[in-house]
């Protein structure tokens, strides 16, 4: 015979061990007996490991046992109410249809094989490890359990086995060099403020200096990386900071790749009777003033052709009238 017709003495027993009294509904059965596995599990209860075993096993045993005793009683209650005639009136109605109910609600959540196998064990890793009836209580290593039932929807929680931490994307900055600093080279100090994590685990504002060194020679888009000087979030690594070199517009000189290109613009008049243009401290250092220079004189000469032939005059003096 099956474990329903067991003794009224083992049954209390069953009752005692899951700790329900005997007119417990099957849904009280299951949350007892997920409560106690959770609590008694091995894996739990390492300074007292075989009392837990022997638990484990004995609460395993009295859900097995009344479980099916609770849904052969259900099932004979089904087959009494399916045998008895249907009466037209709406108190009898109501009893033909409650058991109905009652069988549709239970069906959801009874197991139909081991209630056991519908527990998967999680390791504190991440990995799933689901356990298989028969196997000793102490080859079985999970560390935490998850209860999981035919009307449970929700899907279980995955831990994630990677521990490496993520790097965000870098931030970056322009630093505006003028003319002279890409030519000659220069140091500049960046003040860059940043998020970072302090002790207590709130994230803090943080201001911090870095310094530049900017060599001669370099060109628009030339980028400087700082690893690990950006913001600072719970899980990921810091962010680096990427200077990017942008040059300023220069009121003389223009930039094409390394050359550099002046254009000057003159009245005619100068144009052809010369002038002279100064650059101040471009010139020959002096000797009493180490730090100071001269100025560069550029003088402008234009050379006339002596001779001109009668229609070359008619066009000079045409181009010159057109000016006035």
């Amino acid at each position: 015979m099956g474990e329903s017709t067991k003794s009224p003495i083992s049954a209390a027993k069953y009752y005692g061990i899951l700790g329900i009294s005997k007119s417990a509904s099957l849904t009280d059965i299951c949350k007892a007996y997920k409560h106690l596995v959770k609590k008694w599990h091995p894996d739990r209860n390492t300074s007292n490991q075989a009392e837990a075993v022997d638990k484990f096993r004995s609460i395993n045993e009295a859900y097995k046992v009344l479980s099916k005793k609770k849904r052969d009683e259900e099932n004979l209650l089904k087959s009494d109410v399916a045998k008895t005639p249907r009466k037209s009136s709406d108190e009898d109605e109501l009893q033909i249809s409650s058991p109905t109910l009652l069988s549709r609600t239970t069906s959801r959540i009874s197991p139909t094989v081991d209630f056991y196998t519908f527990i998967p064990c999680f390791s504190m890793s991440g990995a799933s490890t689901p356990t298989t009836p028969g196997t000793p209580i102490s080859d079985q290593t999970p560390n935490l359990f998850k209860v999981a039932s035919k009307r449970n929807t929700t899907p279980p929680i995955i831990f994630s086995q990677s521990t490496s931490r993520r790097k965000p994307q870098p931030i970056e900055k322009k630093l505006e060099c003028t003319l002279e600093e890409l030519c000659h080279g220069c140091v500049k100090k960046v003040i860059i403020t940043r998020d970072v994590i302090a002790t207590t685990g709130l994230i803090v504002k943080e201001d911090e200096v870095v310094t530049i060194k900017v060599r001669p020679g370099w060109k628009r888009g030339t980028k400087i990386t700082f690893e690990g000087k950006g913001d600072e979030r719970p899980g990921t690594l810091p962010a680096d900071i990427v200077f990017s070199i942008d040059e300023k517009t220069h009121p003389l000189f223009k930039r094409e790749g390394d050359d550099l290109v002046l254009g000057v613009e003159v009245p005619l008049v100068q144009a052809l009777t010369g002038f002279e243009k100064i650059i101040p401290g471009q010139g020959m250092p002096k000797p009493k003033e180490d730090t100071r220079r001269g100025d560069l004189v550029l003088q402008f000469l234009v050379e006339f052709p002596l001779d001109l032939s009668r229609e070359q005059r008619f066009q000079v003096v045409s181009i010159l009238e057109d000016c006035s």
